[in-house]
């Protein structure tokens, strides 16, 4: 029999105590100047950690006005939609803004503010969250009916012997995750070259010479595409894949969710391109992102595509420059969701080694590649199994019989 097993027979054989969160915690409502909290210590609803772990930094911190003061072992609940199912265990004292509920436990003799987090992670929790939640545009969580939610309340060693065993699972995730950073390190390191000017010479770490080009100085071609009319039906549910931004997300493509017909190509600007062209989004959420299309196929007129001279550089190790350098493209766009252009595109800069060099590059981002996107034998594949299996037994563990 487990530990765990043992100790509910000895201590709660016949079910646990259902109290309110109400009954059991209450929001922190002191108040404390913003003047007073720096990026350290200041959380924002954006800047929620998905779990418990580690610590929390913002960008962005208010210079004036009143904050509310939390402290370590408090509960900070996302309480605005999209953010209502972000929770974190705070390892900090600190503060916080109006869209963030600090919840502090009454008694940790009684009731393991550990123990409660992993109770409000749950899904039901954030299914109650949601069904409550007040307003049309932005919704925000009724912090009247959160404190109605009713939870489990085992003796204190049971609880502290669940959260025991969902510690390990959260770490075990959490190092997943890091090793997912880790990969990423490491390509940056591959892609680090000297930044000499455009057209000139120079070395990296491991004395390769290398030429600094922009990317319309190393493209046979660089086009975009075209949207047919959707109000014309014989335009759509045709043969001919078309690509849209939503689908340019750091991958190969082999499929689009989408196919138009040849009415809908002759009548827009939409054209084929041929397979392994680098494609770059230009406007939306993905902007800046990277894509490699393995199939000849038509994409719509916020995909820039470029196809790569072959004698001057492989198109994967384009590809990867491209990832690693997502955060200064995008820094170049413009508007709320960083928007670039074709122009910023071509007159990108990037560095080019010998193309032995390139593939030796390409050979090890490969490996790293899958190693981290793959989604069937890849570290997300690892992560869903070890996040699924995590939920599964939460669920379970979390489950008892009201006395």
């Amino acid at each position: 029999m487990s530990k765990l097993a043992e100790l509910i027979r000895e201590l709660c054989p016949n079910g646990v105590e259902w109290k309110t969160l109400g009954e059991v915690a209450s929001y922190a409502t002191k108040r404390i100047n913003a003047e007073l909290i720096n990026e350290n210590n200041y959380v924002g609803v954006e800047n929620l950690l998905p779990n418990k772990l580690g610590k929390t930094t913002s960008s962005y911190v208010p210079s004036e006005g009143r904050l509310i003061a939390f402290q370590k072992s408090d509960i900070l609940i996302g309480n605005i939609r999209p953010y209502l199912k972000k929770i974190w265990l705070a390892t900090l004292d600190g503060g916080t803004n109006g869209d963030v509920l600090a919840l502090r436990v009454h008694d940790k003799t009684t009731l393991s503010p550990q123990f409660l987090y992993y109770v409000l992670s749950s899904d039901q929790f954030f299914r109650y969250d949601m069904q409550n939640a007040k307003g049309a545009k932005m919704p925000r969580g009724n912090k009247e009916l959160v404190l109605q939610y009713p939870i489990p309340v085992p003796p204190l060693p049971v609880q502290e012997e669940i959260v025991r065993i969902l510690d390990i699972f959260t770490e075990l995730t959490a190092e997943l995750t890091a090793r997912r950073k880790q990969y990423e390190y490491y390509r940056d390191l591959l892609l680090n070259f000297d930044k000499c000017q455009t057209g000139g010479g120079g070395q990296n770490r491991h004395s390769v010479p290398v030429v600094w080009k922009t990317i319309k100085e190393i493209c046979e071609q660089i086009v975009s595409g075209g949207t047919p009319k959707t109000s014309h039906t014989d335009y759509y549910n045709g043969t001919i894949p078309w690509l849209r931004t939503q689908e340019v997300d750091w991958k190969d493509i082999w499929d689009t969710s989408v196919k138009i017909t040849e009415d809908g190509i002759r009548d827009s600007t939409a054209q084929w391109i041929p397979p392994n062209c680098v494609i770059i989004a230009m406007y939306g959420a993905t902007a800046a992102k990277a894509a490699i299309n393995r199939i000849p196929l038509t994409t719509n007129q916020a995909c820039c595509n470029l196809k790569i001279n072959k004698s001057i550089a492989m198109y994967r190790y384009v590809f990867y420059w491209f990832c690693k350098e997502y955060e200064t493209l995008k820094a170049l766009g413009r508007g709320s969701q960083s928007n670039i252009n074709g122009e910023i595109i071509k007159n990108f800069p990037i560095p080019i080694p010998p193309l032995s060099e390139q593939a030796r590059i390409v050979s090890i981002l490969d490996r790293f590649d899958a190693l981290c996107n793959d989604l069937t034998s890849g570290l997300p594949a690892e992560i869903e199994a070890r996040k699924k299996q995590y939920e599964y037994y939460r669920d379970k563990l979390l489950t008892f019989a009201e006395v």
